[in-house]
């Protein structure tokens, strides 16, 4: 075996959690030295003792479950939306030359401004509620999955494409059955990244327009200086968003077993 193949080869299960465990006890560990040795106010940054007693007590709180379900369906609605938008878009910009040439100079701009400056107008043309957030939400999702999806379908080798004409693929045939297949470890690969930040979205959404998930939880905390629950809230955002992107690396993970079979 290849020193280049041997390096891809992926690392069993039981070897990746392993050094997930490393990682993770060496942050707290770091977290640990920090706050205990180096003086510093618990208020500016809480011990992972204080971190852990709140976080036992916040996780039985039905309260914060329900603010977990409503940030969850803001994330879910805006990702869905956004990708809803992007894949048909990066088709189009695939396929034909003439949308390619007039929208793909344009695309920066979708990240060109910032999404806390967006939220004030979506809140003028939706009023307040899940509207605005959803739309948040898909604007963040949006450009990476358009990018990686326009990029994936770009470097799809075009003698299976040539292949598959020639055999009487063409249209929807040739998209369902040899394009997107080859293409989806690079669409997920997107999608991955932009279902990871609608999470960021539906909290930005909720520090500015207000609302009952976990965004509105971090603002009462914050008011209150309650750094130990932000601590929790936070930690809890970041499973989330952890969850989002395993779940879907895994789907990523078994298209690229499926291509190389």
């Amino acid at each position: 075996m290849s020193k280049v193949n041997r390096h891809r080869q992926r690392l069993p299960g039981w070897v990746q959690v392993l050094a997930s465990a490393v990682f993770l006890g060496t942050l707290f560990f770091t977290w640990w030295f920090f706050t205990h040795f180096l003086n510093v106010e618990s208020w500016i940054f809480p011990t992972p003792e204080a971190f852990m007693q709140r976080f036992i007590v916040e996780v039985q709180r039905t309260q914060l479950w329900e603010a977990v379900a409503v940030t969850l369906l803001e994330a879910i609605l805006g990702s869905l939306l956004g990708a809803a938008v992007a894949l048909p878009l990066a088709y189009c910009i695939y396929r034909f030359r003439f949308i390619s040439a007039a929208i793909e100079p344009f695309l920066g701009v979708t990240q060109a401004i910032p999404a806390i400056a967006l939220a004030p107008l979506l809140v003028l043309w939706f009023g307040y509620g899940l509207a605005p957030i959803v739309f948040l939400c898909a604007m963040l999702v949006f450009f990476p999955i358009l990018i990686a999806t326009t990029i994936g379908l770009r470097r799809l080798d075009q003698e299976i494409i040539e292949a598959a004409v020639l055999d009487g693929a063409a249209g929807l045939v040739l998209l369902k059955n040899v394009e997107i297949p080859l293409a989806l470890p690079a669409i997920l690969g997107g999608v991955r990244n932009g279902f990871t930040l609608s999470i960021t979205g539906a909290v930005v959404g909720e520090l500015v327009m207000g609302g009952n998930g976990l965004g509105s939880i971090l603002t009462a905390q914050r008011n209150a200086v309650d750094t130990v629950g932000m601590f929790v809230t936070i930690a809890l955002l970041c499973t989330l968003a952890m969850i989002f992107y395993g779940v879907i690396y895994f789907f990523e993970r078994r298209s690229k077993l499926v291509n190389l079979d």
